[in-house]
């Protein structure tokens, strides 16, 4: 009989004790209850169609590139792209082409008469520099946006040319060959709209091709040339022909000759086009 009542003392404290664990695990706050309805109700708050991805994603807001293919054009282009969101950026770009002779001066003179020489006298002697600002919007317009994917910009270009050391010839009265050179500035403000596609390389690297982006606006400037010597009506009136034959493509000119020396304004229309590839950093 007391074995009996011991076993049974023994059996209700062990009953009590896995009651008591029970209660105390239900009511703890890191007590999960069910976890496959804990798993399920988690699955089912993600967000859908790829949004939980895109939060996830974090874009560098920050791109710096430089233009590959404009330093051969000994050009130096850089540009600066700041993400706005998923689907816009802004973006300015600054070019630079120091003092130097006329890019692919070579190529050019095979395109033009071999019996023309003074054509060909006047490419070889002239000099040319310029800068360029160009800012612009861009929306992106694949899935991925953050800018990355295919995008359209419209853009506007200040431009500014120098050109320096352009050589005319003409006889003077007594039949001996002279010159006169023209040195000047030519500023161009122009829109257009550019289309290309941007790539994320890595975390850090991004690739940019400027597929093509035509733009158009006005021109205005002079250029002008002192002669060192008084110059006759008969010179002037050389120099004057030779400067009208000159021709600059869709812009207008008005040549103007002294016995000092020689102007000519342009003014007109302006128009080029955009394009290159651009390898940058994100950041």
């Amino acid at each position: 009989m007391k074995k009996i009542l011991i076993f049974s003392a023994l059996l209700l404290f062990v009953s009590l004790s896995i009651k008591a664990q029970s209660l105390a695990e239900r009511d703890s706050p890191n007590h999960i209850s069910n976890p496959l309805t804990v798993v399920s109700s988690s699955i089912s708050s993600l967000p859908s169609n790829g949004a939980y991805y895109e939060d996830l994603y974090k874009p560098k807001k920050n791109l710096l590139k430089l233009n590959l293919t404009a330093l051969p054009l000994r050009n130096y282009s850089v540009q600066f792209e700041r993400v706005l969101g998923k689907r816009v950026s802004i973006a300015v770009a600054y070019r630079n082409m120091p003092e130097g002779t006329l890019p692919m001066k070579d190529f050019v003179i095979e395109q033009i008469d071999s019996e023309d020489q003074e054509a060909v006298d006047i490419i070889n002697s002239f000099t040319l520099s310029n800068y360029a600002i160009t800012p612009e919007i861009r929306f992106y317009m694949g899935k991925k946006g953050y800018g990355r994917g295919f995008y359209i910009a419209p853009f506007f270009r200040n431009a500014n040319y120098a050109g320096g050391n352009l050589l005319f010839n003409y006889n003077d009265d007594n039949d001996i060959e002279q010159s006169i050179t023209l040195s000047g500035d030519i500023k161009a403000n122009t829109v257009g709209l550019l289309l290309g596609a941007q790539w994320s390389l890595s975390k850090f690297f991004v690739l940019d091709w400027w597929i093509i982006g035509p733009h158009y606006g006005k021109s205005n400037g002079e250029l002008i040339g002192n002669s060192s010597r008084t110059l006759t009506p008969n010179e002037q009136e050389e120099i004057r022909q030779n400067l009208e034959d000159f021709d600059i493509p869709m812009v207008k000119k008005t040549v103007s000759v002294s016995a000092n020396g020689a102007k000519m304004v342009v003014d007109g229309p302006w128009a080029g086009v955009r394009a290159g590839i651009s390898l940058g950093i994100k950041f």
